[in-house]
């Protein structure tokens, strides 16, 4: 149900059976890019070229040995980044009415999706290093769709995409995959609900799913907005989100609801874990 680095290693090398691929890796900060930066690590042992391009300003995504990074400058500080995930670590704990905490986790999800938004729109703008990616030919793109920039740049640059995620805000992910998620079995988020449900916590749940109508307008709205302007022609998310090539869900069942899988979704939970012995 879960696959180790070494799986999911080989399974990205198959970019190239005959000789080491070249991947373009759009990643994003904080918690997801520690994962994903394992992998590129491994994926530099066998031999395959890497590179990664960052804001200027970020977190934890550092220059490297097994990759090369290309940067491009942003229009906000670390200090105003490090602010607003804070803001939003602290957000995702905090207990009280769902209402009251759906508004608080809302306010900085939005500080958050503009910043991103920015750091997207200073990439795209970017002439040189758009040139250079343009004329790179990398055979891959790996990316977490949570921020919809690296669908952007591969539909821009027609490369097939490897996603590498936890999830999409709103259930985005389920719809694009055409997954089923029924709210009768499957709780929600914010919901306080198990998998095992009387008739009136089905009816709850339904209702906290009516949510996704809104969330996923404000989340997403301004990329669609984005990448409709820099590829010349109406586009949304969803739309970008279908073309996924390879699924890397970074799902482990024993924590996370049981659910359906189409062939191209490969759960890989154990990533998220530190790969060392815990003492006594």
């Amino acid at each position: 149900l879960s696959a180790s680095p070494r799986v999911v290693v080989l399974l990205l090398s198959l970019l190239g059976l005959a000789a080491a691929g070249k991947l373009l890796v759009v990643p994003v900060d904080g918690s997801h890019w520690l994962s994903m930066r394992e992998v590129l690590d491994m994926l530099r042992q066998k031999g395959h070229e890497v590179v990664v391009v960052a804001p200027e300003v970020s977190l934890h995504i550092k220059p490297s040995q097994n990759f090369v990074m290309k940067s491009y400058s942003v229009p906000y500080t670390y200090e105003e980044m490090e602010k607003n995930f804070k803001a939003f670590l602290l957000s995702s704990f905090e207990e009280g009415s769902f209402l009251g905490r759906f508004l608080k986790v809302y306010e900085v999800m939005k500080k958050l999706g503009n910043m991103s938004t920015a750091s997207c729109e200073h990439l795209l703008q970017n002439r040189e290093l758009m040139s250079y990616l343009e004329e790179s030919k990398f055979d891959a793109i790996l990316t977490d769709p949570v921020v919809p920039c690296g669908l952007i740049v591969a539909e821009h640059l027609s490369l097939p995409s490897l996603y590498f995620l936890r999830g999409v805000p709103c259930g985005l992910d389920f719809e694009a995959t055409q997954c089923p998620y029924p709210p009768s079995y499957v709780p929600r988020a914010f919901s306080q609900l198990t998998d095992r449900m009387t008739f009136l916590q089905r009816v709850k749940n339904l209702l906290f799913d009516s949510q996704n109508l809104f969330l996923c307008d404000f989340a997403f709205d301004s990329f669609s907005k984005l990448a409709s302007e820099f590829l010349q022609r109406e586009v949304t998310v969803l739309d970008l989100l279908r073309k996924g090539s390879v699924w890397l869900l970074r799902l482990e069942f024993v924590l996370d609801y049981p659910r359906p899988l189409m062939p191209n979704i490969i759960p890989i939970g154990g990533l998220n874990c530190a790969h060392k012995e815990l003492t006594q």
